[in-house]
Formats: structure tokens, C-alpha cells, sequence
């Protein structure tokens, strides 16, 4: 199907904040009488650059932040629009276009959740840490699968040699979800389960595992990444092609709407396209015009964007730089309200609200001297609290080397709480807005987003455009020119490429074969167990609902053929992830991505 998306509409234009940039005259006065002086004696010079340039040569483009972006040595009230006002472009509090928050009272009414992702090895293990990581003080939980669960393959596939319970744990039926939050109220427990291309098969599982725990649906709250678009775009762990992926991305649409009122089911995920290599502003471009994406394809549905709007919930990075960082959640906030409210007619106020959880950034935590990691995390985790999250994950610093020891995972829930509790920053709200810095930065982020908007609407949507290669190659590209500033010294890794020492490695988590022999005995007496019959019938129920297509399900009616339901039939039959994506993959084929030039 072809994305027909119309341009969104702003209700003012952003003003172009470098251009005709007027200093005061005691600014001037400044610049002539002490910054000039100063400068002739002890001339600029960024981290990292060559020794003997003069500082006439080196600009202001020599300073920049992470993502390129150039900083001048002082920002006044010249660098910001004319007409600017706290008014018009901040606002209060609670109120569009939520530059400063979507609560009134940010964390004095509702502290950020401490949702620290983790899974390893088996669901009995991943329980076990579950558990200790609630009694040590988290607010909810976040699950991370292994690949083959990641791919939709079971465990005893021969696909899934060596990669078992290595990168997250292994869940294979409902009687691994079952053994996963064995002991824990999923109507009181928020959770978020990391996983995409088989989203709508684990959530299933988890619905049923609720369902037999005696909570009720429209009780129980959490969210499901189930972003495919960002797989395609970046980390490649898809199954299906585009749009029979994003039919199934719709079902959980409708299906949730209808029964899991509180339950988000998607968190579009700038997370991994940041990881990938892309600057802060493509994170955000991408990541919004994903969820415009979706919203576009809901419509044509026959869904009401205020039906599933509220629903919508987003995934970001906590990269090193920052203030680029808070100005790209305070950016994510006002434009996804102008989003949804001009583009496409919103009118119920939560629908226009952007509620995020953050990650600090894996990919920007090295193994050489891992300890050094936790100062990175505590900073990371610090601007994601002082940019609005609602919720927030902290890596442990041995990310690059393993899953994280028990140890590692109580550091890294302890820096959560070391902000929330010690640090004063959540005390008040958006407590730097009005810098002239940050404010400018968020202007230009709203203003460069809305340009990448322009050039993905002209390609037809974001699907058209991850056919042609687009932000895989403006991502690329990015990920490149900071490689190379890296590798010239140009940017500076502390005990990386400068500050470095001879260290012992330290102790890890290894995770060994016996995970994977543990759950190929499961599946072995799974399959013994079971109706197989029973298993046959759901399953060939569901291919025949995902041939078909959908209809409108409009007024709250759920369509008749939306997988959600056939989906929920095969769990409680206990037919395994690899039998149901099979099963789809009879349907739909799969994807392989066309080269890129």
C-alpha cells in the first residue's frame, strides 16, 4: 500500500535562529573590550585539535557538539527569534506545546519509573533477577529476548545454535512466560518487552499469562516495542516484508484499543537508530516520522486517531553530549503535539502528548576501563531526567563486554536512584529552560526535523523511503564521520583513544550451551504434552486470517480478520514463537533488504 501522507502543517513557521543574528550593543561592547583581549592572549582551541593552527582557521565549526552541530562560545538573547517569548514557545508546564513537560508538577506528582531492561539465559533465571531487582527498589520491568526469540525461531531450530539465552532470555511458549513472571502481578507491575518482528506473538503470550494469573486486561499496563519500521531502518532483526509487518503492527493497534486500554503497543524506538550510528536530530527525525508512519496506516484502517493515539509511546537514546540530548526531548515533545493536532486533527489532549522512556547509550560505552562507564551512564541518565523521560533505563558499564553481572545491574538501578533522590533535579520542573543555549538548540532541532519531515513526505512515507535506502544512508554517513573524528583524534573517548592504561578484564556474566539444552528438553516434552491437534487447527485459523485483508474496524468494533485474536487462540493451544511465525512466514515470505549505494 502507498503512504499518501500530506505535508504536515505548522501552525507558525521556526524561525531560522542563525540568521540575522542581532548582538545587543553591550554585547558588542563585550566582544571588543574583554572577549578580543582574551582571545589574543590565550587563543581557543577545542579538545582534540592539532597542535600549531591558529585560532583564526580553526571558526566556530571546530566546536560542535556530538552530532556535529556547531556552538558558539556564548549564547545571548540575539540567538533567539525577535518575537521570542516564554508564552509562545515554551508555555507552562502540562500545556502544548509541552516544551517543558506534559505533567504540571513533572516529578513532584509522579517520579520517572526505574525500568532497568534485563533477561538472560533461561525464564527461570531471568525471574530470579526480576525479582531481586523489584526488592532492590524497581518500578517495573523490561524484558530483553534472545536472537532466535528476537528472529521467531525456537530454540532447538538449527538457527539458533549458539545464540540461546546469550543476548536476553529464551522464550520459546507460554509456558516459558508463564515461568517468567511466575510470581509476579502483572496488574501491578508495569512491563515492557523489547521485541519487534514476532511483537504481536509475545504479546499474546503475555496477555495470556495475565489472563491465567486473573488480572484483567483493562487493568493491566506496560508497553510493547513492536516497531518494525526501526528495523528496517536500523538493527536488521526483521522477519516479514514491509507491509504485512505493518498489518500485524495495525492488529495490535485495534486489538489494544478495544481491550488493553492502558496497555501502550508500540514504543517507537529512536533507541536503536542512535545506536546505529545516526546524530541526536536524525534519532528524532526518523524516530517522529516513524510514528507519523503509523498513524498514516492506522487511518487507512479505518482507526480514529484519537481511538489509539493515546496509546502511542516513544523509545529514545541518552547519548554523551548533554545539552544536545535535552533539547532533543524538549524538540520530540513540541513537535510531535503540532503533529498530531495540525496533520492530523487530534482533538483529544492526550493523544497529543509524547510520553517516552530513555536508555543511556550502549554503543557509547567502550570496554577499555569499564569503571569509567558509570560517570558516562550517571551524565546520560541525568540529561534524559532533565529533559521530561517518563521513564528510564541505565546501562551497566560492563555493556560492551557482557550482560550485566548482579552487581553491575544494582549500580546502574542505584544511579537512577542517586538522581532521583540525592541530585535535587527533580524537585522542579524543566529547570533549564530559558537558557538561551538550550533554547536555541531546541529551535533548531524542531526546525532541521521538520525539514527531514519534508523530504520523507515527498518519497511517498517512511516505507517508501527505507526502499530506496534513504535513512539508511543518512545514517551511515553520520556514523562514518564521527568514526573517522575518533580515529583522528579529533574526538576524544577517554581510555580510548587518549588516557589509556594496561587493566585486567573484569569478571563477566557468561552464559553457557546448557541454557540451550534446558530449553530444547522443554520444547521436546512441550510438544508430548500438548494437543498437537489443537495446535494444527490455531494455526491453520491463522494463516487463513493473515491472507485475508483486513477491514475497517471502525467505533470500536475490532475487524474480523485481525490476527490479534487467532494469535491469542494458538498461545493458549501452547503452539511454540518458531510454529506461529512459521506459520506467517507460509503467508507473507520473508525480507531481505536490497542492496544499498
Amino acid at each position: 500500500m502507498e503512504n499518501k501522507a500530506s505535508k504536515p502543517q505548522v501552525a507558525e513557521p521556526i524561525a531560522d535562529v542563525f540568521e540575522n543574528r542581532r548582538p545587543s550593543e553591550a554585547e558588542k561592547k563585550w566582544a571588543e573590550k574583554t572577549l578580543a583581549p582574551t582571545l589574543e592572549k590565550n587563543p581557543e582551541r577545542p579538545i582534540g585539535a592539532p597542535t600549531g593552527v591558529n585560532v583564526n582557521d580553526l571558526g566556530h565549526a571546530c566546536f560542535t557538539t556530538i552530532s556535529g552541530v556547531p556552538i558558539r562560545r556564548l549564547y545571548t538573547r540575539a540567538d533567539l527569534p525577535e518575537d521570542w517569548s516564554e508564552e509562545k514557545y515554551l508555555a507552562y508546564p502540562g500545556q502544548p506545546p509541552y516544551t517543558r513537560g506534559i505533567h504540571a508538577t513533572g516529578y513532584r506528582g509522579k517520579l520517572y519509573t526505574m525500568r532497568q531492561f534485563s533477561g538472560f539465559a533461561s525464564p527461570e533465571e531471568t525471574n530470579r533477577r526480576y525479582k531481586y531487582l523489584l526488592e532492590h527498589g524497581g518500578g517495573g520491568l523490561s524484558v530483553a529476548f534472545d536472537l532466535p526469540t528476537l528472529m521467531g525461531y525456537d530454540s532447538d531450530h538449527a538457527a539458533s545454535e549458539g545464540e540461546v539465552g546469550k543476548c536476553g532470555v529464551a522464550i520459546d511458549s507460554l509456558q516459558d512466560m508463564e515461568i517468567l513472571f511466575s510470581g509476579i502481578d502483572l496488574e501491578k507491575t508495569t512491563v515492557s518487552m523489547t521485541i519487534n518482528s514476532p511483537a504481536s506473538v509475545l504479546w499474546a503470550m503475555y496477555l495470556v499469562v495475565a489472563e491465567k494469573q486473573g488480572a484483567d486486561w483493562k487493568k493491566i499496563s506496560g508497553t510493547i516495542q513492536n516497531d518494525i519500521l526501526k528495523e528496517y531502518i536500523a538493527q536488521k532483526e526483521y522477519i516479514y516484508p514491509p507491509a504485512p509487518s505493518m498489518r500485524l503492527v495495525i492488529d495490535t493497534f485495534e486489538f489494544g484499543s478495544k481491550f488493553t486500554p492502558r496497555f501502550n503497543t508500540i514504543s517507537i524506538s529512536g533507541y536503536h537508530i542512535r545506536e546505529a550510528g545516526s546524530t541526536a536530530l536524525q534519532e528524532l527525525a526518523f524516530t517522529l516520522y516513524d510514528g507519523v508512519e503509523y498513524v498514516e496506516w492506522a487511518r487507512r484502517r479505518g482507526l480514529e486517531v484519537d481511538e489509539f493515539g493515546p496509546r502511542l509511546s516513544f523509545f529514545f537514546n541518552a547519548h554523551n553530549d548533554f545539552f544536545e540530548e535535552i533539547a532533543k526531548y524538549r524538540a520530540a515533545r513540541k513537535i510531535w503535539s503540532r503533529v498530531m493536532k495540525d496533520r492530523f486533527g487530534a482533538k483529544n489532549q492526550r493523544t497529543w502528548l509524547m510520553r517516552f522512556h530513555t536508555q543511556t547509550a550502549g554503543v557509547s560505552l567502550p570496554a577499555q576501563q569499564p569503571m569509567n562507564n558509570i560517570a558516562r551512564v550517571a551524565l546520560q541518565a541525568l540529561a534524559a531526567v532533565l529533559g521530561g523521560t517518563q521513564s528510564l533505563h541505565c546501562d551497566s558499564y560492563d555493556e560492551a563486554l557482557a550482560l550485566p553481572t548482579e552487581e553491575a545491574a544494582r549500580i546502574a538501578l542505584r544511579t537512577q536512584q542517586i538522581i532521583a533522590y540525592e541530585s535535587g533535579v527533580t524537585q522542579t520542573v524543566d529547570p533549564l529552560g530559558g537558557s538561551y543555549f538550550l533554547e536555541n538548540l531546541t529551535l533548531q532541532m524542531e526546525k532541521n526535523a521538520f525539514d527531514y519531515f519534508a523530504k520523507l513526505d515527498a518519497m511517498g512515507g517512511m516505507v517508501k523511503a527505507i526502499e530506496r535506502g534513504y535513512p539508511q544512508k543518512e545514517i551511515a554517513e553520520s556514523a562514518y564521520q564521527y568514526q573517522r573524528a575518533v580515529e583522528a583524534g579529533e574526538k576524544i573517548i577517554v581510555g580510548v583513544n587518549d588516557f589509556t592504561i594496561e587493566e585486567e578484564p573484569p569478571q563477566i556474566l557468561y552464559i553457557d550451551e546448557s541454557v540451550a539444552r534446558q530449553q530444547s528438553a522443554k520444547l521436546k516434552a512441550l510438544r508430548g504434552q500438548r494437543s498437537n491437534d489443537e495446535v494444527r487447527r490455531t494455526l491453520d485459523a491463522l494463516k487463513k486470517a493473515a491472507a485475508q485483508e483486513p477491514r475497517g474496524g471502525t467505533n470500536g468494533n475490532i475487524s474480523p480478520v485481525n490476527t490479534m485474536p487467532y494469535l491469542v487462540d494458538a498461545v493458549r493451544a501452547y503452539a511454540t514463537v518458531g510454529e506461529i511465525c512459521e506459520a506467517l512466514r507460509e503467508i507473507y515470505g520473508t525480507y531481505t533488504e536490497t542492496s544499498i549505494t
